[in-house]
């Protein structure tokens, strides 16, 4: 049987021992999703649900089983405060419906993690550490953020947390959740997105997060 999760015994086994172990997949996926204080439980809700949505849905099913390998391997990272974004749901291969069922639970069933403000830098430095440390090979990296703000404050600020993370050979992608904040997918590709076909996705507002993220799920992973 196939192993989808790691689990870490110190002393056992080196890092790349557990690399070696694990399946290759096209692409690795960090998921940063918006957990700051402009959210409200009802909004982070359908936040969760969108992801869930998102990830079982024939069309991405569709994308991730036409890949080379057919499988990808994907994590989510809650952002907020400086220095405070978590991971709150780490990697996991997905290869097939039964795969990504066992995924959307997790999204659903995660504790949000205790956030304020809006550190993007500090959001993409955590994700960026967060693929250096994933298990599986993967053929690509990428960083899928959204959010309902622009970068605001933070240890590192989103354009050279960008610039880091794009120099290591990683592609940062951005969702932008229109709640009456007119610029926002301009600063996002301003400061936000960056490496090899890096694009800006737009969703109107929280209950139109599924279909935003589903379509850009799509994209990233074909």
């Amino acid at each position: 049987m196939r192993r989808r999760h790691l689990l870490a015994v110190p002393g056992l086994f080196s890092a790349a021992a557990v690399q070696a172990a694990e399946p290759a997949v096209d692409v690795a996926l960090v998921l940063a999703v918006d957990a700051s204080g402009s959210i409200g439980e009802d909004e982070f809700r359908l936040q969760r649900e969108g992801c869930a949505e998102a990830v079982t849905h024939p069309a991405v099913l569709a994308a991730i089983r036409g890949g080379p390998l057919g499988r990808v391997a994907l994590a989510m990272v809650e952002w907020g405060a400086p220095g405070a974004a978590a991971t709150v749901v780490g990697w996991q291969a997905v290869g097939d419906a039964a795969d990504a069922a066992a995924l959307a639970a997790r999204f659903r069933d995660a504790p949000r993690s205790a956030q304020s403000w809006n550190a993007i830098g500090d959001a993409i430095d955590h994700a960026r550490a967060l693929l250096e440390a994933c298990p599986f090979e993967a053929t690509r990296q990428v960083i899928d953020v959204s959010g309902d703000g622009p970068d605001m404050r933070g240890y590192r600020r989103a354009p050279l947390a960008r610039d880091v993370a794009v120099a290591a050979g990683i592609t940062v992608n951005a969702l932008a959740i229109l709640r009456s904040r007119p610029g926002l997918v301009e600063s996002y590709r301003a400061e936000v997105i960056g490496g090899p076909g890096a694009f800006v996705l737009s969703a109107d507002g929280r209950a139109d997060f599924s279909r935003a993220l589903r379509a850009k799920l799509v994209r990233e992973i074909a």
